[in-house]
């Protein structure tokens, strides 16, 4: 914004859920929840391990956008006229939050994450683990109200990042 209007430039910024999808962080110790449930789940189904144990209780609430749906609304925000793009925000408030405006509970992830792996153990919680905060959703109005709107569903995007993963990255390590 003070770029902006310092030098006239038209600069947008959007800012995103949380986001998953090819390329993503799957090291054992320093990943997302996405990539780090993937990754836990494939070894369990290749180890044939009885069960896979997620932190926390299942009860937190997260928001999830795939990659591709960030790059098409960054597009959009970029591609916007000036007068739209004016009228959908306000100084000091520039931002465009972009998400799916949905969120599912951490336990719908983890059953969702076992059935795209096609893992076949049980699946328990750890209650001794942190949840972090119970509900992370963002408000998309803004950009919903502009036009656009989010394509990849959560599992549909799950399946396309596990095949990625198991042809791109699982193979390399």
């Amino acid at each position: 914004e003070s770029y902006n209007r310092q030098y006239g430039t038209d600069y947008r910024s959007v800012m995103p859920t949380n986001l998953y999808g090819m390329n993503d962080n799957f090291h054992p110790e320093n990943s997302h929840v996405i990539p780090a449930l993937m990754r836990r789940f494939h070894e369990a189904k290749m180890a044939d391990d009885k069960a896979v144990v997620v932190w926390g209780s299942g009860k937190p609430m997260r928001e999830f956008l795939h990659v591709y749906d960030i790059a098409a609304a960054s597009l959009f925000v970029l591609e916007l006229d000036e007068a739209t793009y004016q009228e959908n925000t306000q100084p000091m408030l520039s931002h465009i939050n972009v998400g799916t405006g949905k969120d599912i509970t951490i336990r719908e992830l983890a059953e969702t994450m076992k059935a795209v792996v096609g893992f076949e153990g049980q699946l328990t919680f750890d209650a001794s683990k942190p949840d972090g905060p119970p509900r992370k959703l963002i408000d998309v109005t803004r950009i919903n109200a502009m036009g656009w709107q989010y394509s990849i569903e959560l599992k549909e995007g799950l399946e396309k990042t596990y095949t990625w993963f198991l042809d791109s990255h699982w193979n390399q390590n």
